[in-house]
């Protein structure tokens, strides 16, 4: 359920499609990254309430959140539930040994991370074949030294995780007396894109800061930035696996997407 009425986007709302970023078994797989446990002994209590936390963000900014995401929140659940159950006594000789619950989905976590590593190092190659937008660290590591980190581009539950960061920093200041600004997706994207013309590149949180503050404002800007990384306008990066993420504007390719709605974009 929406807790929070302020934003109650209509049917026909401006809607961002998953199918341009991940899927379930990548959100497991970056849960399971940020808590850093074993994917051979998934916690699954604690996996599964963070992912019932993300999968309720995701539907509240109307995203469109495939079948297979509510699938997957139902097995999590199941998987709970046998955890919770007595395991066999052991001592019985006609009992085989019992089955994890978890096996099954270690498995297929296990068989998605194979392939979306081969997957990225393709794109890895095809990236420097084609010259495309890379970021200048061999000349910045070598002025920083050693201590440098690479700058690694952001994945959808990175940025998720960052704008939870975000709602929850805003929960905390005094509320407005002011009703909020209304204003479309698309009129914010291209706010966000004047600015980010005005300078290389912008902190994520700083894109947020230029509003009223509103959960709806905030719920707006995260939405066009999400657009905007589909039809390819902008890049995200972050620093390490957990640090600072910075927002890029790019040169938009011959092959990028259309706006949703657009005609030229086809049925």
């Amino acid at each position: 359920m929406n807790e929070h009425p302020d934003f109650e986007p209509s049917p026909d709302a401006y809607q961002v499609k998953l199918e341009a970023f991940e899927g379930p078994l990548d959100l497991l797989l970056y849960l399971i990254r940020r808590n850093e446990v074993s994917v051979y002994d998934i916690p699954i209590a604690l996996i599964t309430e963070q992912y019932l936390a993300y999968l309720e963000l995701m539907q509240e900014l109307n995203l469109d959140v495939a079948g297979e995401f509510l699938v997957m929140a139902s097995t999590l659940i199941h998987i709970k539930s046998r955890m919770l159950l007595p395991r066999p006594d052991p001592s019985q000789e006609d009992e085989g040994p019992a089955e994890d619950p978890r096996e099954a989905l270690v498995r297929r976590l296990l068989e998605h991370r194979k392939y979306k590593a081969a997957a990225e190092l393709l794109h890895e190659r095809e990236t420097l074949r084609g010259a495309q937008f890379t970021r200048p660290d061999a000349s910045v590591a070598a002025a920083a030294g050693d201590a440098y980190e690479p700058e690694l581009e952001v994945d959808l539950f990175s940025l998720l995780a960052a704008f939870r960061g975000v709602l929850e920093r805003a929960s905390r200041r005094p509320p407005m007396v002011i009703p909020p600004e209304q204003i479309s997706i698309e009129d914010r994207m291209q706010q966000l894109l004047d600015r980010l013309s005005e300078t290389e590149a912008c902190g994520f949180e700083d894109l947020f800061a230029d509003g009223d503050g509103s959960r709806p404002f905030l719920i707006v800007t995260f939405l066009a930035l999400l657009e905007m990384i589909r039809l390819k306008l902008i890049r995200v990066f972050q620093t390490g696996g957990f640090g600072p993420i910075r927002v890029y504007k790019r040169a938009r390719p011959a092959d990028a997407p259309h706006p949703i709605g657009d005609p030229a974009g086809g049925p």
